[in-house]
């Protein structure tokens, strides 16, 4: 039977029976790559159990036929055969507890058939891979209706070119496409940026201003990490979301738009959900259909193929092209973790260019000087938010080196962020100007 990786688009279809636990015996077959598991109804298997989260856990394969689960912030998490787990590797027969409920895990003989595109470039998307290719099929479906989608995946992987493919790839192609940054934008003034305001609103409202919500109207809104969006603002996005109407801030008046949202996250919202930090009726409203982007390391396949097209984009010369595309180079680049994914790949080759080779591996170069087994003895939840950490931070800290005695602003404009998100992140990781 073929996998994923082999370029079939079959994974190993899984089975989960509840032994213990209400409805004992019940159980249920996958009918994708993964399954999210919990009480609410909205789950792929679905547990009759006050002991069980909304969002409980969510069970996947691989495409080289490897399973596991993960724990989504559960109430009383997620026991993997005795053990307390974030995340872990199942083996078929293990046992999932949750709450009071014990599920058993079973692979079987079966695959199911993911669909994949045929092509390997949407938009500023590119990828061989059928992980990409997977995407791509999902992202075309996507754009074919107005439904509201939620685009998640680690930074750096691609999330606001997956929301331009989206739109451009559907009958609003010829209408606005309007990208708000939740993130980057300080919490008093990401409602006048949504819903806009009426002159006299508050201090400094010299005049009318129409938001995001209205300039889209007739194309795409692009709500980029939605999972930043302050709490009381929640429901009034909801509002938008349900109505398609907003009231600008200070004004009576609802105005109705004719918008399609699209919105990402780096973050897992059910798990936001289940801490309540994110409201459930936002997140379903959000999540009609959800597409997840791979990170980079599930797909080093397509590294060959993203490097020309970088290489090729920032003007590198044949001598260098022919250097950092070699099978040496791209067999190391292949092998890296690549926490900050493409855009940390970009970076790198770019530093490549610099330094006419590659740069020397020292601590600014995390991704191909540390080990693969790097931090395994730590959950992997954990260790990805270290590494996610660790290159923010070097990531800002290059950044400030490179335009040091420019304004903020510019160096903002050069890393495609707010200025205000800059100064975030700069205070994150205990940066200077």
């Amino acid at each position: 039977m073929g996998s994923a990786r082999d370029g079939s688009g079959r994974v190993r279809r899984f089975a989960l029976t509840v032994a213990e636990g209400p409805r004992a015996g019940h159980g249920w077959e996958s009918a994708g790559d993964r399954s999210t598991v919990g009480s609410h109804p909205s789950n792929d298997v679905v547990v009759d159990d006050p002991t069980v989260s909304r969002f409980h856990c969510e069970v996947w394969m691989d495409p080289d036929g490897g399973a596991r689960v993960r724990d989504l912030e559960s109430r009383n998490g997620t026991t993997v055969d005795g053990l307390r787990i974030k995340e872990a590797w199942l083996r078929d027969g293990s046992t999932v507890r949750l709450g009071r409920t014990v599920l058993r895990f079973r692979v079987g003989r079966e695959a199911n058939v993911l669909p994949i595109s045929d092509r390997t470039e949407l938009g500023s998307l590119q990828g061989v891979s059928v992980a990409m290719r997977t995407v791509f099929a999902q992202l075309e479906r996507a754009a074919q209706s107005d439904a509201t989608v939620l685009v998640e995946g680690e930074t750096g992987t691609g999330k606001e070119g997956a929301a331009g493919a989206i739109h451009s790839e559907s009958t609003r192609k010829d209408g606005p496409f309007v990208v708000v940054d939740c993130g980057a934008i300080p919490e008093n003034l990401l409602e006048s940026e949504l819903f806009g305001h009426e002159r006299g609103a508050f201090t400094g409202a010299d005049s009318r201003r129409i938001g995001a919500f209205e300039e889209a109207s007739g194309g795409t809104i692009f709500l980029d990490e939605i999972g930043e969006l302050p709490a009381e603002l929640q429901p009034k996005l909801l509002r938008a979301l349900e109505q398609r109407q907003v009231r600008r801030v200070g004004g009576n008046v609802h105005q109705t738009v004719d918008v399609r949202v699209v919105a990402a996250t780096n973050r897992d919202l059910r798990a936001e959900v289940n801490a309540g930090r994110f409201r459930s009726d936002l997140y379903f409203r959000l999540a009609v259909l959800k597409i997840t982007l791979p990170p980079l390391r599930a797909r080093p396949e397509d590294i060959h193929l993203l490097a020309e097209r970088i290489l090729c984009a920032v003007g590198a010369k044949d001598a260098a092209r022919e250097r950092l595309l070699s099978p040496e180079t791209i067999a190391r680049l292949e092998h890296a973790a690549w926490p900050g994914n493409v855009r940390e790949l970009k970076n790198y080759l770019e530093r490549c260019l610099v330094f006419e080779g590659a740069p020397v591996e020292d601590e600014a170069d995390s991704s191909l000087s540390q080990p693969d087994d790097g931090g395994i003895d730590l959950p992997f939840v954990e260790a990805r938010r270290r590494a996610l950490s660790a290159f923010e931070g070097r990531y800002v800290a290059a950044l400030l080196g490179r335009n040091r005695g420019q304004p903020i602003a510019q160096a903002a404009r050069v890393a495609g962020i707010d200025r205000n998100y800059l100064y975030r992140l700069m205070r994150r990781h205990g940066l200077k100007e």
